[in-house]
């Protein structure tokens, strides 16, 4: 039996430098993003459990003793292994009405929810009649890690329900955040739900979700970083579709066609990712002035860098000069290609530079948001704390 309401979020997260040299054995440095994923939980009907996610259009109920004998059914099929059996996600599949193959972010996101509730059940107790409602402020698809804030969230609440982590938030406070040995079993069990969704996914996007902060990652090593700042920035979407797959092989065929030209550029990235994070986590201690132009021409080099790789992108050229005019930093974020970029807004940047700044990328017909990178992981909610904005989208269930 579950007796109260309480909201779990995760952010997203964005890749502030080493995007395709990572795939290549260089550091990347992956930053939290504060644009969150919001899961809310509470008492739901008796022998029932709900899952609405109005942004992609799911609302599902399932009685308990189904899933109990569904659990049953595909015992001994994957539940208790390291990550997901095609077994176990076919039963899935037929059991949800989900047509074999689809991927759709509705589809994928129902199989998830149905595989990490069975999961978890089967190994540390049936999940209680609870009502689960998903929303965030991320926007699927842009590189963003949506999915990752998503399966953290779920991981947190499901692992909380069953009793397999604590419920840290006493009476009266906001917020509240689990211990150490806690945020490395959500952690597993969100990647096992990023499994599900993207088949082989790196760990990176569910560490960030989980920790929060930023984090180094190299040759399949994830580091989270101790102290980092949290530093402003726009995040824009040139909403300009890619193909990561395409961009990453242009990239490869690029170096094996000029190797003595490319490697040194690919190792100047690496050197940018390693410099970068000297210099984040020097601010915690020094925070100087002096830092934010050092990062400003980080953003720029290692743009000129990514357009030499072959990921770049007309959108992505007009996004740096336009932030150029008000004397912004910018560089594309993840694949390239279109998708998504960063801009720098150190902290003399005036409101009104800001501002104009916003209004020109949007004349553009991109989409902008003023937001914080090196945010908190996973964290626990009282209701009460959450914004209006917040709220609202998860009372539309």
């Amino acid at each position: 039996m579950w007796a109260r309401e309480l909201a779990v979020s995760a952010p997203g997260k964005v890749i502030l430098h080493g995007e395709h040299a990572v795939v290549l054995g260089k550091v990347a440095l992956a930053v939290a993003l504060d644009l969150r994923t919001f899961l809310r939980l509470r008492p739901g009907a008796e022998g029932r459990l709900s899952v609405c996610l109005p942004g992609v259009g799911v609302r599902r109920s399932w009685d308990t003793p189904g899933l109990r004998a569904l659990r049953g059914r595909i015992a001994g099929k994957g539940w208790g292994r390291s990550r997901c059996e095609g077994l176990s996600l076919d039963a899935l599949r037929e059991f949800a009405g989900i047509a074999a193959g689809a991927s759709a972010p509705e589809s994928l996101a129902t199989l998830a929810f149905l595989y990490m509730c069975l999961a978890i059940s089967a190994k540390y107790g049936d999940v209680p009649s609870v009502d689960i409602v998903v929303w965030s402020e991320l926007p699927t698809g842009a590189g963003l890690g949506s999915s990752a804030a998503y399966a953290v969230c779920l991981a947190a609440a499901l692992l909380m329900v069953c009793g397999a982590i604590s419920c840290p938030l006493q009476e009266g406070e906001s917020t509240a955040r689990w211990t150490e040995e806690e945020l490395t079993l959500i952690n597993s069990w969100a990647f096992r739900g990023e499994q599900v969704i993207h088949g082989n996914p790196s760990g990176v996007d569910n560490a960030v979700g989980t920790w929060g902060g930023a984090l180094r990652y190299q040759a399949g090593k994830i580091t989270p970083l101790k102290r980092v700042p949290t530093l402003r920035i726009l995040l824009t979407n040139t909403k300009v579709p890619r193909s990561t797959k395409v961009l990453v092989a242009g990239v490869k065929e690029k170096i094996l066609k000029f190797p003595a030209i490319m490697n040194p550029v690919l190792d100047s990235i690496d050197a940018i990712s390693q410099e970068c994070q000297s210099v984040l986590e020097a601010m915690p201690a020094n925070p100087s002035p002096e830092h934010y132009p050092v990062l400003e021409e980080f953003f720029d080099i290692n743009q000129h860098h990514l357009n030499v790789l072959g990921v770049g992108h007309p959108s992505l050229d007009r996004l740096c000069q336009v932030t150029a005019s008000h004397s912004l930093h910018s560089k594309l974020t993840g694949a390239g290609g279109g998708g998504c970029g960063i801009t720098l807004l150190p902290p003399d940047t005036s409101p009104l530079a800001v501002e104009a700044a916003k209004q020109d990328l949007c004349a553009c017909g991109f989409e902008c948001w003023e937001t914080k990178i090196g945010a908190p992981g996973v964290t626990l909610h009282c209701c009460s704390s959450l914004s209006a904005q917040v709220l609202h989208a998860l009372a539309q269930s």
